[in-house]
């Protein structure tokens, strides 16, 4: 969320709106977001008249809008907290189109846009979808400058993500670090926080976070997992690849298939990039792929061993195993002879031809 440090900013600052609509399929930065509304905008001795959390299951945009328009018993304002606000119904009923009538609850919050109560701040986290930005609330909320978007990170954002979180805990890490969480740990951002949190308390003064404690406290084996595999592919040291790869298959919890082959496809795929950029400068390379320049040398390792066409095969290789993966032409073949296949023919590329 492009706004989310601008507003714990004005929320530390005092500097509120009057309301405040986050939606979106992130839910972690709403969850900031609210978290940092229920620690920082009233002081403790007036959270018990003051501060109101409600769930949307619990309630409807009536009572909602009544409790906005009531005055604050003690203190200055009134803090409305609306969790699991995806429950309410913001849209019109098929009734309700058919007889020309409006929600009523989105009718009272339209009009409460208008005209909000200055002594009421209200909150509502809208959290895993996002609301009809072409429905008239939605309009009203943007063009008061009250909707806020949570879009769901990308994949290739996250490393950034993880190494940003790690540099503001204060945590000395790898370089490869970030990388290694963003490939277990998917795109799930409040699990990274809470391992990263974690890791904050475990860690001593000057030590630094690596392969070994992320897999005694994480559980992430430092030797057997998708980025090991990647590496050895790179190499292509055959015996260690195959090794890694039997490890990988008796565990397929922890190494989830799709994730692995979308990590792979990253690899082959930022390849492609290093073999059509080759000789410009590595800073200007890696940040094409998105990636930290300290793994350039990885990848022109691998452009040693796998050429561009090899590359671009090896792509359809991927797919042609996502599809078998989907049931797809492969009978009986479970993920771990998937996995063996996979990399006996990324290995030895150079001797299949496959459909482009």
């Amino acid at each position: 969320m492009k706004e989310l440090d601008l507003i714990l900013k004005n929320i530390k600052n005092k500097e509120l709106l009057p309301i405040y609509f986050f939606h979106g399929e992130e839910p972690y930065f709403i969850d900031v977001a609210v978290k940092s509304f229920e620690n920082d905008v009233l002081e403790e001795s007036e959270k018990d008249f003051g501060q109101t959390v409600v769930y949307g299951k619990d309630t409807n945009l009536q009572e909602i809008i009544s409790l906005a328009r009531q005055f604050p018993m003690f203190g200055e304002l009134n803090l409305i907290i609306i969790k699991e606000a995806q429950d309410l119904v913001f849209s019109v009923t098929k009734k309700q189109e058919e007889a020309g009538k409006e929600n009523p609850g989105v009718k009272a919050l339209l009009n409460y846009i208008q005209n909000p109560t200055p002594t009421t701040v209200l909150v509502f986290a809208h959290k895993y979808k996002k609301i009809d930005t072409r429905q008239s609330l939605a309009k009203s909320l943007s063009k008061n400058k009250m909707l806020f978007l949570s879009e769901k990170m990308k994949d290739w954002d996250v490393p950034k993500w993880i190494d940003n979180e790690i540099r503001n805990l204060g945590i000395k890490a790898k370089p490869n670090i970030p990388t290694l969480l963003s490939e277990y740990l998917g795109t799930d951002l409040s699990r990274i926080s809470n391992e990263l949190n974690k890791l904050k308390i475990i860690l001593k003064e000057g030590e630094v976070l690596d392969e070994k404690i992320i897999e005694t406290n994480i559980g992430i084996s430092k030797d057997f997992n998708v980025f090991e595999l990647i590496k050895a592919l790179g190499k292509k040291d055959e015996a260690k690849a195959f090794k890694i790869a039997h490890f990988i298959g008796k565990t397929p919890k922890q190494n989830p298939f799709v994730m692995m082959i979308g990590n792979l496809y990253n690899f082959f795929s930022n390849l492609v990039i290093f073999h059509t950029m080759y000789g410009q400068n590595p800073h200007t390379i890696a940040s094409t792929m998105g990636i930290n320049p300290y793994f350039i040398k990885d990848f022109a390792e691998a452009a040693r061993y796998y050429n561009l066409k090899h590359c671009t095969r090896i792509i359809s290789i991927l797919r042609e195993i996502d599809l078998k993966n989907k049931g797809l032409g492969a009978i009986n073949m479970d993920e771990s002879e998937l996995l063996k296949e996979m990399v006996y023919k990324i290995l030895n590329v150079d001797k299949f031809k496959v459909k482009l």
